[in-house]
């Protein structure tokens, strides 16, 4: 018998065991670890080839665990004279091109999900709180839910749909919405007043500055979240301190200070910068407002997903207004997860029956929401190194933990893709086909677009495309999180061609 497993097509533990159990047609009782099928290897008496193709792609996928497995074949090997092992470094998969990784973690299968927690934590009572609140902002306005049919048509989809962000309250990203919903929550706990509605003319008046007496809020950020704080904070006359880390782009520290804010630089990657801020705020006795959650600290980020949720039910109200009850597909992006959660958490509360495909796409140099799916152990894990990817806004390695209970329980794909996949989601963007409305998007803004593109032009894996189920009655619904914010960077993309698609992915139509 010869056995035949490709490295190109095991992305997980889970798939690796999936795929020796249904080659050697293993028992029930196989308990899919190492020692397990250890145990199963040696107990074969018939004469078995094992070939392992494309080994390098499952060392670069699996890591140390793909070193345990070579070692533990290699043993097997030795003590079962009926089987032999070959790991074949040249074979390549002439049918399969694509240029990202993925998960197909719950395959749209309802029966396989937990929306429970999404249920609870996003209730449409909270939403409706959190929109009732942004309502009274000065400049507040529903921001565009952008249809793109030529490009659908070009795809084979029904439609995509973007909302865009870039557009909400002249701040250039959706963050604003999270930051100011939790600190008018914080305010209502610290007044004990948390079921009244407080009018943003209170919140302003000195009144209620002085029944809070001297409040000063911080956060770490890549960008977008202090800079939504930031302007949070001035509008209600509050201090406000803000963390980045040392790669952040000059651009995007004047942003925040225009809004007041001190900036402080801490050496290392956006994870740093979320301790260091956690550490002086402790000392300080100031609030953090971090979208990001850590053991102690839920309530604060739990807020703020909520108030994103803003943005949904305006999604639904002008998904109503076209005769569409829901998307079929979500494509939603990722740095620590709390927009992805809000976005999986609204429609899995809103559809618990019948939930659109969610698909969660992040930069290949930060796939902490990945990485963590693909350990198979239901817990958060980190991404090491500088997290160098020029979707800044994305560029965590620690996920949230609320934001991950949600997205592990509900979501159906996980993708991670090079930094090329989202400069083409941008010029996609800013130079549509003709009759396409033109969206000014930034670079963790436009991800989700270019991994569609990909998607639907790059010879992708069969298995991934039969899940994905893409074709002319299909609902592709994004949210263009942001705007031009750095815009150095934003031309170097769009006039420069920085991050260009590497040859073999470009498109032939």
């Amino acid at each position: 018998m010869k056995v035949i497993l490709d490295g190109l097509m095991i992305h997980t533990k889970a798939d690796l065991h999936d795929a020796f159990a249904q080659a050697l047609q293993l028992p029930e009782w196989y308990g899919r670890n190492l020692d397990a099928l250890h145990d199963c290897l040696t107990d074969i008496h018939e004469q078995t080839q094992i070939v392992l193709c494309n080994y390098p792609q499952l060392e670069q996928t699996l890591g140390p665990y793909a070193h345990r497995l070579q070692t533990m074949l290699r043993h097997a090997e030795q003590t079962n004279s009926f089987i032999r092992i070959l790991f074949d470094q040249k074979q390549e998969a002439p049918t399969v091109k694509n240029n990202f990784k993925f998960i197909i973690h719950n395959n749209g299968d309802v029966s396989k999900k937990a929306p429970e927690k999404a249920t609870q934590m996003f209730r449409m009572e909270y939403g409706r709180d959190a929109r009732k609140f942004h309502r009274q902002i000065p400049g507040y306005e529903m921001t565009p839910l952008v249809a793109l049919p030529n490009l659908a048509h070009l795809l084979g989809l029904g439609g995509i749909y973007v909302k865009n962000e870039a557009m909400r309250l002249h701040m250039n990203s959706f963050k604003v919405m999270g930051g100011s919903y939790a600190i008018y929550r914080l305010v209502k706990q610290l007044l004990g007043k948390e079921n009244e509605d407080l009018s943003f003319e209170y919140m302003v008046s000195d009144e209620c500055h002085k029944a809070l007496g001297d409040l000063t809020f911080c956060s770490a950020t890549d960008g977008n979240h202090g800079r939504g704080l930031a302007w949070a904070c001035q509008k209600l006359n509050y201090p406000c301190k803000i963390y980045v880390h040392s790669e952040t782009s000059q651009p995007r520290i004047d942003a925040i200070r225009k809004f007041g804010a001190e900036v402080t630089v801490v050496d290392g990657n956006y994870d740093d910068a979320v301790r260091q801020a956690a550490e002086d705020a402790k000392k300080n006795g100031w609030y953090v407002v971090s979208d990001t959650s850590w053991p102690g600290y839920e309530e604060i980020p739990t807020w703020i997903m909520q108030g994103y949720n803003s943005i949904m039910l305006e999604t639904q109200e002008q998904f109503s207004a076209m005769g569409i009850v829901k998307p079929t597909h979500v494509f939603v992006q990722a740095g620590v997860g709390a927009m992805a959660a809000s976005v999986v958490g609204f429609y899995s509360a809103l559809f618990p029956e019948d939930p659109p495909l969610f698909i969660v796409v992040e930069p290949d140099k930060a796939p902490c929401i990945y990485e963590s799916i693909a350990a198979g152990d239901g817990e958060c894990h980190s991404v090491e190194g500088a997290l160098d990817t020029i979707m800044a806004g994305l560029a965590c390695g620690d996920p949230s933990p609320v934001a991950f209970d949600i997205l592990k329980n509900n979501a159906d794909i996980f993708i991670q893709v090079p930094d090329n996949v989202a400069a083409r989601g941008m010029r996609i963007l800013g130079c549509p086909l003709h009759g396409d409305p033109l969206v000014i998007s930034g670079e963790s803004g436009a991800v989700p677009l270019g991994t569609l593109f990909a998607l639907q032009t790059d010879e992708i894996d069969p298995e991934l495309k039969k899940v994905l189920n893409l074709n002319s009655d299909s609902t592709v619904f994004m949210i263009n999180t942001e705007g031009n914010t750095d815009p150095i960077e934003f031309r170097r993309i769009i006039w420069d061609g920085k991050d260009p698609v590497p040859e073999r992915y470009r498109i032939d139509k």
